[in-house]
């Protein structure tokens, strides 16, 4: 396919409406709740330090989401950031669940 101007002018602004809307999607994610039960399921809490670790012993003291692989913040040492085992949801960068990965 020949590209003109023209189709690149409107894969351009389609491509930047794209990096938008994902910029918007994470502004408007509602933080995770340890009542959803996903989470609960998984034993998320949003303070690692409340963690019963007879119910999840794969859990060690000084775990948090912050160190995690699957722990995405938009800026380095944010409060909060994205998961990637819970979609469309924010999680604190304190907080810890059972799908913990220590980031290599």
């Amino acid at each position: 396919m020949k590209v003109n101007r023209r189709i690149f002018a409107i894969q351009s602004i389609l491509g930047t409406a794209g990096f938008v809307a994902v910029d918007v999607t994470h502004a408007e994610a509602s933080m995770l709740m340890e009542s959803y039960p996903q989470a609960s399921a998984l034993g998320y809490r949003t303070d690692a330090s409340k963690v019963d670790s007879s119910s999840f012993p794969k859990y060690v003291a000084g775990q948090k989401c912050g160190q995690c692989q699957l722990f995405r913040a938009r800026e380095a040492g944010a409060a909060v950031g994205s998961c990637a085992i819970y979609p469309g949801k924010l999680v604190s960068a304190e907080g810890w669940c059972n799908a913990f990965v220590k980031q290599a």
